[in-house]
């Protein structure tokens, strides 16, 4: 018996193998075929229509969503850019139902994403600065202290703030960071490493307790520079709570009190904030300050967890220097990722 030939027919009436391009064509054809001429292209799709509306409205008025209730506010705030994955989803369905008013309806969350968030999907970077700051939540359960200093030593930075150090790891941070910077302080779980001197070094009361921030006076070339370091407390999620960040939000209200109360003019705020700059808690702090990351970053700069990030609750606060670059590190054993961006401290130029 003859071996028969499958074979698809082209455009041009002849035979020919099929190619995926075809495939992608004659699908687009089955989506679009018999919308002219139908009028239910505006009957159908209501459904999806008002959950497009009611998307675009969470975006909107986002800070209106009530934490009474499991702050649910602070929470739909720390993820809100991830909101924008519903878009292509309603937009499909809006294909595959052929609904001309779900598909208009989809154009408002999505002009509302790209007016919250389009500026941070652009690389913003520029190439100056005079000064390089970095920070790191370290993990307190670290399983090599040693190897994560000199990962983030060797991003170059001038400052290089630490979050969660453990009492016995401390000397082995110092160890491994000696070399790189010649003057520190530690105080409580929070330290800081400068290539330049250091005066006024001090506990920052964030009404813990116990001393999870700190205050330092950094001599730089160009200036004397108020450097911040925090660890806010962290968020819980419970049953019978909810999003519970009680304490953050307080401890949040003390260290932006803190910076009001900052003497100098130029100020930089480095540390685990566990908020995002979304997040309404936080505004007694991101109100004074800006994000170096929004101002001049590379993409949202996600830190947190490290395995796949989610949200950027690692923060780099400035007031009264020039944001020039701002990006993640690469990963270190640690739950979070360092972020580093580098400064103009003379803003006379």
């Amino acid at each position: 018996m003859a071996q028969q030939a499958y074979m698809t027919e082209t455009d041009n009436g002849g035979s020919g193998p099929e190619r995926p391009g075809s495939r992608l064509r004659r699908l687009a054809q089955r989506l679009v075929t018999g919308w002219r001429g139908d009028p239910r292209v505006w009957r159908r799709g209501v459904v999806l229509a008002a959950l497009a509306l009611l998307l675009a409205l969470v975006m909107v008025v986002h800070s209106r969503v009530p934490n009474r209730l499991g702050n649910l506010g602070s929470l739909t705030e720390t993820f809100l850019p991830w909101l924008g994955l519903a878009i292509p989803v309603l937009l499909v369905l809006g294909l595959v139902r052929r609904s001309a008013t779900a598909l208009i309806a989809v154009l408002l969350p999505a002009i509302v994403w790209l007016n919250l968030f389009g500026g941070l999907v652009f690389d913003k970077a520029g190439e100056g600065g005079d000064l390089m700051v970095a920070t790191h939540n370290v993990n307190a359960d670290n399983p090599d202290p040693a190897a994560t200093a000199r990962d983030v030593a060797s991003s170059g930075a001038d400052l290089l703030a630490l979050e969660e150090l453990p009492a016995p790891a401390v000397p082995v941070y110092e160890k491994a960071l000696a070399a790189t910077y010649k003057y520190h302080a530690v105080v409580g779980t929070v330290g800081l490493w400068s290539k330049y001197p250091m005066t006024g070094v001090e506990a920052v009361d964030i009404k813990l307790g116990w001393k999870r921030a700190m205050h330092a006076t950094v001599a730089t070339p160009e200036g004397p520079v108020a450097v911040y370091v925090a660890h806010l407390p962290s968020v819980r999620v419970k049953v019978e709570a909810g999003f519970t960040a009680r304490q953050r939000d307080k401890s949040a209200d003390a260290l932006g009190e803190a910076i009001a109360d900052e003497p100098l003019k130029r100020v930089v705020v480095l540390g685990d904030l566990n908020g995002t700059m979304n997040d309404r808690a936080l505004n007694a702090v991101t109100s004074q300050v800006r994000s170096t990351q929004g101002a001049a970053g590379s993409g949202f700069g996600f830190s947190w967890p490290a395995s796949f990030p989610m949200a950027r609750i690692d923060q780099i606060l400035v007031k009264g220097v020039q944001p020039e670059s701002s990006w993640t590190l690469p990963r270190t054993d640690s739950d979070h990722l360092p972020i580093a961006a580098r400064v103009k401290l003379d803003t006379s130029a």
